[in-house]
């Protein structure tokens, strides 16, 4: 369900820009992936990183970004199979989507975060 679908049912209230808050998140957001960039990638730590990585990413979601957009959704798809399904993942493959991630989390905070 989309953001606008919980407005037009009234399930949510409009309210200010809360520029403290998200700088709070946004910091949360960084913190984290720092303390990610210290953890070992290896068999039993590399299905929680991966599931971590898009969690941080999820603070700085897509504001119009089609690329980008598609992939947040493939590492949802990911994050839900590894949480809620038990697949399990490979090394590589999680280091290769933790660095992605990475990417688009530099791109998203050059573009959307600097001004705040």
């Amino acid at each position: 369900m989309k953001f606008e679908d919980f407005i037009g049912k009234g399930q949510v209230r409009k309210a200010s820009k809360d520029i403290s808050l998200a700088k709070s998140l946004v910091k949360t957001a960084y913190t984290d992936l720092e303390f990610l960039n210290t953890v070992p990638l290896n068999e039993n730590s590399a299905r929680k990183v991966m599931g971590n990585y898009y969690d941080v990413l999820r603070f700085l979601k897509e504001k119009g970004e089609v690329i980008i957009a598609e992939k947040f959704d493939r590492f949802r798809k990911l994050r839900n199979k590894i949480n809620y399904y038990g697949k399990d993942i490979s090394i590589e493959e999680a280091k290769e989507n933790s660095d992605e991630i990475k990417k688009i989390i530099n791109v998203l905070k050059l573009k959307y975060l600097e001004g705040i």
